[in-house]
């Protein structure tokens, strides 16, 4: 859903792009029983280094984290829990990994959990163009969900925030069915909803598409668009992947980046593929070529100026794929290229434009 003027019948507040919600995290990656590296992590860490990049407007991070937080986050936290730590994650990935990176399966355990985001949590004063629900940990209530829509345009919400829930015991991550969850009845409500491979059976897609617009991920086979009226693919960007974790929030950042930008759903999505297959290409929140990411920009501002553009504040309702959609493809593959000399990424998009 997406209101035309703010929110209904409320008197004129101060606006600002966007209100990013989710808590930041504490990440440790294990190969096998043997830590091999501790990063910053949540949902809110890989949005914002896309987001930040590329936005044209500023973004509001409302994150929570404990005393004991170890990070200089590039948005400080806004709030400091003195009841509880911040959120940890441990990630186990097979002792032996295959050739190129940690290829194979992922066990996740939330080993603590930090405080929940609540509704009084979000600013009062400020109304956004959009909202990005990026919770990780169980962080985000259905009550702070219907109050982010109340204050925000449009809002994207990443399903993995609804559907998960966490063992008792040892914090395993697994999956619960949309419907059997308190956020089921905001569907209505939602303008994008977010989904892996993994979670789209838990989302019930052919249900979500009836009320909005549902993405779902696929990792090198690129993503599948869903709406009431139709649905269609977009094109992958192969990479080496080495570590999984935050292709899905960087995916974000790219998708929202694209749209504030005026770009159709197709062509945001095609820079969400991009964000989402670099991010894998490294350990934690990925250092982006600043070559690149300028070259990018430069193009998304190229693209809003046109005739048929939108600079910024329109987020757009179309599902068709631009007539220069290939040519943007062309154009982002051209930007990976960039990073080539610098950094081990090596990405390249399904017609073998490849780093020579």
């Amino acid at each position: 859903m997406v209101h035309e003027d703010g929110v209904d019948g409320q008197p004129q507040h101060k606006r600002l792009g966007g209100l990013v919600v989710g808590n930041y995290c504490h990440d440790v990656l294990f190969r096998g029983d043997l830590p091999v590296g501790e990063t910053l992590g949540g949902a809110a860490s890989f949005v914002s280094n896309v987001l930040d990049a590329l936005a044209p407007s500023t973004s509001l991070y409302v994150a929570k984290v404990g005393a004991d937080f170890a990070y200089a986050a590039p948005h400080p936290p806004r709030i400091v829990s003195s009841s509880s730590h911040t959120t940890l994650f441990h990630a186990h990935f097979p002792p032996v990994p295959a050739a190129g990176g940690y290829h194979g399966d992922r066990v996740l355990r939330r080993v603590r959990a930090c405080d929940p985001i609540f509704p009084a949590d979000l600013p009062d004063d400020i109304r956004f163009d959009y909202g990005l629900a990026v919770g990780v940990a169980g962080e985000i209530l259905p009550e702070t969900l219907a109050r982010m829509i109340d204050l925000c345009r449009v809002v994207l919400v990443d399903a993995q925030g609804m559907i998960r829930s966490f063992d008792p015991v040892d914090g395993t991550v697994r999956l619960v069915p949309l419907r059997s969850t308190e956020f089921f009845h905001l569907l209505p409500r939602i303008g994008f909803l977010k989904a892996s491979a993994e979670e789209a059976p838990f989302v019930d897609i052919e249900e979500a598409r009836k009320w909005c617009c549902v993405i779902v991920t696929h990792g090198k086979d690129g993503c599948q668009v869903f709406w009431k009226d139709g649905e269609l693919h977009v094109s992958p960007f192969q990479a080496d992947q080495i570590d999984p974790t935050g292709a899905g929030d960087s995916f974000m950042g790219g998708f929202v980046s694209g749209l504030v930008w005026g770009l159709p759903v197709p062509d945001a999505v095609l820079l969400g593929n991009f964000f989402g297959s670099l991010t894998v290409t490294q350990i934690g929140v990925p250092k982006f070529d600043q070559r690149m990411l300028q070259h990018v920009k430069e193009e998304l501002k190229r693209r809003a100026a046109e005739p048929s553009g939108s600079c910024g504040r329109t987020i757009s309702l179309d599902f068709h794929k631009s007539d220069k959609h290939e040519d943007f493809l062309e154009h982002l593959t051209g930007a990976a290229k960039l990073t080539c000399t610098d950094n081990p990424t090596d990405l390249h998009s399904n017609q073998d434009n490849q780093c020579q």
